[in-house]
């Protein structure tokens, strides 16, 4: 049963995007169009799927609100407003709470757009955009229940959302500012510069110092690395516990080596400017565990480790 329900909503997804045609375009064009919002309704089973519509236009750059169909007549038409367009879901095309709305948003100037199961019901005649969303047959074994008919609806939805996204230009930054609480936020809005060690806090050790003496400074700075530099303060390298170990392979006692013998000359960097997941992309990249972060000029910033983006849950 579970199989079957499956294949008839995919099949009813499927054969509506067989038979998309022009009206949907004029349908974006008329929500692009629009100078006051989108406002989103339906009743009943409709009406959830009307409420997630609106809330994934809101947030991939569309203001759109949900009006509940129910409500309206009992003061909520009042979000109505001039220039605003309405998208009335009903699969019957018939309910009369949406029906009522319909002279309101004409005499506003307002625009409706009707997603409906039924070409020739009166919200389909009245709308000056129609997207079909009819289905065979329900997913129900009743074939009564809205199954089929509101994943059609919802799916249309999306649609329409994306389509509206892609034309406007709606990019990853735009998306993390109407998330910013959330993993997708913090992923997209976070910066090197919030989650590294300034400078200061990065250990540094000479390039004639011993490596018992760089083993100190990494464990007193607590990133896993030393930054390495020469008698003129300028940047040369690094030692990492990764380097510690590799050297103790090959030389075995250490104890009167130098840590510009078994350093990392050229380690890898990145700007203040970049992403943090772009620090954890590189990081993945060269199976490093550390990255230093320097200016335009090659001056040490500052510093950050896999456990400094974890702790900023950018992992």
């Amino acid at each position: 049963m579970a199989r079957r329900v499956l294949h008839i909503e995919a099949g009813a997804v499927t054969a509506m995007a067989q038979r998309l045609d022009h009206k949907f375009a004029l349908a974006t064009e008329l929500i692009l169009q629009c100078h006051g919002r989108v406002i989103v309704s339906g009743i009943g089973k409709s009406g959830h799927i009307a409420r997630k519509i609106a809330a994934t236009m809101a947030s991939t750059g569309t203001p759109a609100y949900f009006l509940h169909a129910a409500e309206a007549a009992h003061g909520d038409l009042g979000m109505l407003a001039r220039g605003d367009v309405l998208i009335a879901i009903s699969n019957s095309g018939e309910s009369d709470e949406l029906l009522s709305m319909v002279p309101l948003i004409k005499r506003q100037g307002g625009k409706l757009i009707a997603i409906t199961g039924n070409t020739d019901s009166p919200l389909a005649r009245e709308a000056d955009v129609h997207l079909d969303a009819g289905v065979a047959e329900e997913a129900c074994s009743l074939n009564l229940a809205p199954t089929a008919s509101t994943t059609a609806a919802l799916a249309l939805g999306d649609a329409l959302a994306v389509a509206l996204l892609d034309a406007r230009g709606f990019g990853p930054d735009d998306f993390a500012r109407s998330h910013p609480g959330g993993t997708l936020g913090r992923k997209l809005l976070t910066h090197v510069s919030d989650v590294m060690r300034p400078a200061a806090d990065v250990p540094t050790v000479s390039a004639d110092c011993l490596v018992p003496d760089a083993l100190l400074a990494i464990t007193r700075g607590g990133l896993g690395m030393t930054t390495v530099i020469d008698g003129d303060g300028t940047l040369i390298g690094i030692f990492t516990d990764g380097d510690l170990r590799r050297a103790l392979e090959k030389q075995g006692d250490l104890r009167s080596i130098k840590v510009n013998q078994v350093m990392t000359a050229s380690p890898r960097s990145i700007t203040s400017t970049r992403l943090a997941v772009e620090a954890v992309a590189m990081m993945e990249q060269f199976k490093v565990n550390q990255l230093l972060v320097l200016d335009d000029n090659g001056a040490l910033m500052g510093a950050l480790n896999m456990h400094d983006l974890f702790k900023a849950k950018v992992i």
